[in-house]
């Protein structure tokens, strides 16, 4: 079950690029946009992780930073960072317990065929360390800002 407003984000902590490890407690104090997404260097994944990038500086001009998770492998992080230029951190939920534990990963349907897979959803977890947030199903086009708006909104 997906989390909502008002939660307490689940704890995590996993591996991220270049040897880093990153835990919710590295964001105390500051906002979070925790995106999670299917897999690297596909059409969607792509679109959203560099509008992300893009938009980084405006995040974290508002004290907020930006992880995206999905079940790849940091080496397949690493080079879907260097691909895509990106500038933002992703973290490998190599176990799949923090995408379990933020209700994400679901039964989905594609041809007929009922697989496991992440539903794209996006939380922006508040310096509290509460959900102030959501956005299930996220379609790509446009949710960076989308995201960014919210938060400016949230900030007064």
């Amino acid at each position: 079950m997906i989390l909502n407003i008002g939660d307490k984000a689940p704890d995590f902590t996993m591996p991220a690029e270049n040897g880093k490890v990153v835990k919710l407690s590295d964001y105390s104090g500051k906002y979070l946009v925790l995106y999670f997404y299917p897999k690297d260097n596909t059409p969607g994944c792509t679109i959203e992780a560099k509008d992300f990038s893009d938009m980084k500086d405006h995040f974290s001009n508002h004290n907020t930073a930006i992880l995206g998770v999905s079940r790849d492998s940091v080496k397949k992080h690493e080079n879907f960072i260097a691909k895509q230029t990106l500038t933002i951190s992703l973290g490998a939920d190599l176990e799949g317990k923090v995408t379990e534990d933020y209700g994400v990963w679901v039964e989905k349907k594609m041809y007929g065929k009922t697989y496991m897979g992440i539903q794209r959803s996006t939380f922006l977890i508040g310096p509290d360390g509460k959900i102030a947030a959501v956005w299930p199903k996220v379609k790509v086009k446009d949710h960076a800002a989308d995201v960014l708006a919210t938060l400016q909104e949230l900030q007064g």
